[in-house]
């Protein structure tokens, strides 16, 4: 079966064989005890990629949140949660909450919401933990990194970025033929919007194709967090496979990355311009790698259906803003073009409309992209 289910955005597999052998799979010590070989080094690395000072390795997002904001809310601190954030981020939240933190949740990716929260907190005079995904593949939009991050720092607090959808694929010095930027260092470099009190959190499970998290941030904090996390020192710390698979992405970023991101564009623009000429709407302006459809002529029910009769598979969810639910797809570097072809044929068939238009280049299918309706609201 087709399969425009997985979220291994640039293809990264890392098969055994393509990996650095290892003595032990795990020393069978804590992190707070003793780092595994190379953790620290492919944690900085991660980090400077993401513009960062310092970072550490955990092996999953859950560790990470479970420990951060119980770290981070300590004292008169209060946690303003972003309405879209991730299910892992807001589990970290609600221990905090029960633990005594405060926390209040904004409408998503609304920065005129937050302001209003962040003005309540420097009332009350505690200080504002925003949490919030740097893009969110439901409704296909970056956060407004920059106004979140200029209202936190007024109020002496901190902006916590999941940064998992981006990192990868977003990067620094995006240009209309280049919307994702370039080195996939993720939302920090795509807004160009640095500073001390900026925390990222990722799992590097989808552009880098690791199941690995990282936190990334000041050096002051990262060893604060070093210190009082418990899951460092009650957990087991991430395996020497998983380690070398993230410096091995890591050197498949520096030294093709780009060119990766160059293709996987082409690909989505390319079913992404078909399924608009069949009469579907996206939910999002960006060419992301998550791609979900309306059509106001079929149900998505349908759509789907029929794809899976023709051996394809993809997903039904729902988007942000929108009460029907949507046909989302997700591409990869490792489709090729006949297959998305193929693809936008059974949709448009499905939908009832056409889909004959040829973009030949990625500047062409961008232009094309840009005169289409704008997303759902």
């Amino acid at each position: 079966m087709l399969d425009f289910t997985s979220a291994l955005y640039l293809g990264l597999r890392h098969p055994s064989d393509s990996l650095e052998s290892w003595e032990a799979l795990t020393l069978g010590q804590p992190s707070a005890l003793r780092e595994p070989p190379d953790a620290q080094a492919v944690a900085l690395e991660l980090a400077r990629l993401q513009g960062c000072e310092a970072g550490l390795l955990l092996p999953s997002t859950l560790h990470l949140f479970w420990d951060l904001f119980a770290v981070l809310g300590r004292g008169e601190a209060i946690i303003l949660r972003d309405a879209g954030t991730y299910p892992i981020a807001r589990w970290g939240t609600e221990r905090a909450q029960a633990m005594g933190t405060p926390v209040r949740t904004f409408a998503h990716y609304d920065a005129a919401s937050l302001a209003r929260m962040v003005e309540s907190a420097m009332r009350e005079r505690l200080k504002p933990i925003v949490v919030t995904d740097g893009f969110c593949p439901r409704c296909g939009e970056a956060a407004p990194v920059g106004a979140y991050a200029q209202l936190a720092l007024r109020a002496g607090g901190r902006l916590v970025l999941d940064d998992t959808q981006a990192l990868g694929i977003l990067g620094e010095r995006r240009h209309p033929a280049q919307p994702y930027g370039t080195g996939g260092g993720g939302s920090l470099r795509w807004h160009d919007t640095f500073g001390g009190h900026i925390v990222t959190c990722s799992s590097l499970a989808k552009g880098f194709g690791v199941p690995v998290a990282m936190i990334a941030g000041e050096r002051g904090l990262i060893e604060r967090f070093r210190q009082e996390s418990e899951t460092r020192l009650h957990c087991s710390p991430p395996s020497a496979a998983v380690i070398h698979a993230a410096r091995a992405a890591l050197e498949t970023n520096r030294s093709r990355g780009d060119a990766l991101r160059r293709w996987l564009l082409h690909l989505v623009i390319r079913l992404r311009t078909r399924l608009i000429d069949a009469g579907l709407t996206p939910s999002g302006r960006l060419p992301f790698p998550v791609q979900t459809f309306v059509s106001a002529r079929r149900n998505a029910a349908l759509l789907h259906d029929r794809l899976q009769d023709a051996g394809i598979q993809g997903l039904l969810t729902t988007t942000c803003r929108a009460l029907a639910a949507g046909l989302t797809l997700l591409i990869t570097a490792r489709h090729r073009v006949a297959e998305i072809e193929r693809t936008g044929r059974v949709i448009a068939d499905a939908a009832g409309g056409t889909a004959d238009r040829l973009y030949p280049t990625i500047e062409d299918s961008w232009a094309g992209y840009a005169l289409c309706p704008a997303r759902i609201r």
